[in-house]
């Protein structure tokens, strides 16, 4: 059965409809209307367009678990980070993927989601959040309940995280900058930080700092906060650290991440040019430690050679 776009959100409450016809979903409110295919931001409509659907291994053993997350990557971005190492599907000047029927991209994850861990991840999903509960939907229409995960930059707007209170199980946000210069200059978005903490804060009141994992060890409910240390940016990621133990909570798990590696837009960038040190990392590590965080996961020096993904692969990343 084909279903129109209208027929797809028919049913949805009047905060999730207006997104679709004045869209204030994200920091930028664009307002425009998607549903008649006005371009904000993103440069994304109301359909359904997805970059990949796939197996994905990622970083966090409590959400890979030995079989995988079944990721959903949604192209474009609210953010336009000059490294990003999805830039093949997040540079909003780059072309869409055609947009799938309904019914084909539920049957797709279906499929995936039968080979992996029963854990379905939203990858940039900040300007897909209608999209992103229509997927929902139709997911549990077909008997289906899988963990859901929503991965995102954190470029978010808290009154749009409670739209997902009870929906989501697990907030896996980055935490990237405390700098507004620095968040200017790398993203688009001098007001990064301020957003990143609202959000990250409402993420914390629905799940606190406790992550709870079932028998097999994958994780069913929770916040998981993601930082990716920039070179040299070593003492930006120890603000962060320190913030996020003294502001919110040293009890949230943190996934501290060394696998940066320079694209080449940022080839010729005087700080971006180059991978993190060890030293840089070692300075971070021992701040993580210092400001009282335990939980969470370090990577090894080597990890920017493991996570470059090349999206005209069916599977972008192979393992």
């Amino acid at each position: 059965m084909n279903h129109s776009i209208r027929d797809i959100y028919t049913g949805y409450n009047e905060s999730e409809i207006k997104y679709l016809t004045d869209c204030t979903m994200c920091p930028r409110n664009c307002g425009i209307n998607r549903l008649a295919n006005e371009l904000g931001f993103c440069k994304c409509d109301s359909s359904f367009r997805i970059s990949a659907i796939c197996a994905h291994f990622g970083e966090e053993p409590v959400i890979s678990g030995k079989k995988g997350i079944c990721n959903i990557f949604f192209p474009h971005c609210n953010l336009q980070c000059i490294y990003c190492q999805n830039y093949e599907i997040s540079q909003n000047n780059s072309s869409l993927p055609r947009s799938m029927s309904f019914d084909k991209l539920i049957n797709k994850i279906c499929s995936v989601l039968d080979k992996t861990e029963n854990i379905v991840g939203f990858v940039s999903p900040s300007h897909y959040i209608p999209q992103m509960l229509a997927i929902i939907k139709g997911i549990k229409t077909k008997g289906r309940n899988p963990i859901f995960v929503y991965n995102s930059n954190a470029y978010d707007k808290p009154e749009t995280i409670k739209l997902l209170e009870g929906i989501i199980d697990v907030y896996l946000p980055d935490f990237k900058y405390s700098d507004s210069g620095i968040s200017q200059e790398y993203s688009q978005a001098n007001d990064y930080f301020k957003y990143a903490n609202a959000s990250i804060k409402e993420m914390y009141r629905q799940k606190g700092s406790t992550l709870i994992v079932n028998d097999k060890g994958i994780a069913e409910s929770g916040l998981i906060i993601r930082h990716l240390v920039l070179p040299g940016l070593a003492e930006q990621s120890c603000e962060i650290l320190k913030y996020i133990s003294d502001e919110i909570s040293p009890n949230i798990h943190i996934s501290l991440m060394s696998q940066y590696y320079p694209t080449l837009s940022v080839k010729n960038h005087k700080l971006l040019n180059r991978t993190i040190t060890e030293c840089e990392y070692e300075m971070v590590k021992k701040c993580f430690d210092s400001c009282g965080c335990s939980k969470g996961w370090i990577q090894n020096m080597d990890s920017y050679k493991s996570y470059r993904p090349d999206f005209s692969d069916e599977n972008p990343f192979h393992q």
